[in-house]
């Protein structure tokens, strides 16, 4: 779950944003919501795998300043990639595939904040539209100090 003082600073930070329509902060409230920057099309396709496999319309929001997004929700900096999402009070960074946040759910493993893909690798989520090209890639878990650890590699 998020803890208070990442909220606090996710909402001072949010002050800019547009409103969400009314499902989509119900979702924001629950923790399941993404931000991406609105140019970015791989994070839409990325989206739809999230859908798919927790079985329900993830809301989208465009945050045109992405690197505030990542902050509040403490996303180490060698870890950032083109959007972030909660998913159940997991922070996700990246093309993490589904299979592996709803592992990290579900085995309720303490201390681990979220999970990441850093970068875009061929073959991730999302980053596998239109080609064949795949390369192996790490999912990495990190806790709310920034210490990350290989969580599942790919590829």
């Amino acid at each position: 779950m998020i803890d208070r003082r990442t909220m606090i600073g996710f909402i001072g930070g949010a002050a800019s944003w547009p409103l969400l329509p009314a499902p989509a902060e119900a979702a924001f409230a629950l923790g399941y919501t993404m931000w991406r920057d609105p140019g970015c099309g791989c994070c839409l396709e990325w989206a739809k795998r999230v859908e798919a496999a927790f079985g329900k319309k993830l809301p989208v929001v465009n945050a045109p300043n992405m690197a505030a997004v990542k902050k509040a929700q403490g996303v180490p900096a060698r870890l950032h990639s083109c959007h972030t999402a909660l998913i159940q009070g997991v922070v996700v960074e990246g093309h993490v595939p589904p299979e592996d946040i709803k592992r990290l759910i579900a085995s309720r493993r303490k201390g681990v904040k979220g999970l990441a893909v850093p970068g875009m690798p061929a073959g991730s989520p999302g980053m596998d539209v239109g080609h064949n090209h795949r390369q192996r890639y790490q999912v990495m878990a990190f806790d709310a100090a920034g210490r990350h650890s290989v969580f599942a590699t790919h590829g």
